[in-house]
């Protein structure tokens, strides 16, 4: 999910995360799970107000230059 720099801030893209969620709620979900980088400070701040509640952060893998 994202929102054009232009449309950030109005709340847009809380009301997407919300309208995902109904969706899926209105199809026979019970759950629901969001993924964002831990430094994406918007993503995080969204997905909050939309609803979710941060879990552990994981910590990524990656193999050095070989």
């Amino acid at each position: 999910m994202g929102v054009h720099r232009d449309h950030r801030g109005r709340g847009y893209g809380v009301e997407i995360t919300r309208a995902g969620a109904a969706m899926l709620r209105e199809m026979g979900s019970s759950s629901a799970v969001v993924a964002a980088e831990g430094s994406n400070k918007g993503a995080l701040a969204t997905y909050v107000a939309a609803g979710f509640v941060p879990a552990t952060p994981v910590v990524d893998m990656s193999r050095g230059d070989h």
